[in-house]
């Protein structure tokens, strides 16, 4: 299970709600989940700001 998966499932959390809080699709954050797509750095800074932890707590 990928981390960002993980941090998601402990909150409780759809996919919809991580996308539409970060400003992509759902498929996209499902992509990134799956590893099948890896975010822009900006995109890595606004996912890790609304699970409120760093870049290398999320993406190491």
């Amino acid at each position: 299970m990928s981390k960002l998966k993980q941090l998601r499932e402990e909150r409780g959390l759809p996919q919809k709600a991580v996308a539409k809080s970060v400003g992509i699709t759902t498929s996209y954050y499902g992509m990134i989940e799956l590893g099948t797509r890896r975010p822009s750095l900006d995109l890595a800074i606004r996912i890790c700001k609304y699970f409120d932890l760093s870049v290398e707590e999320v993406f190491e």
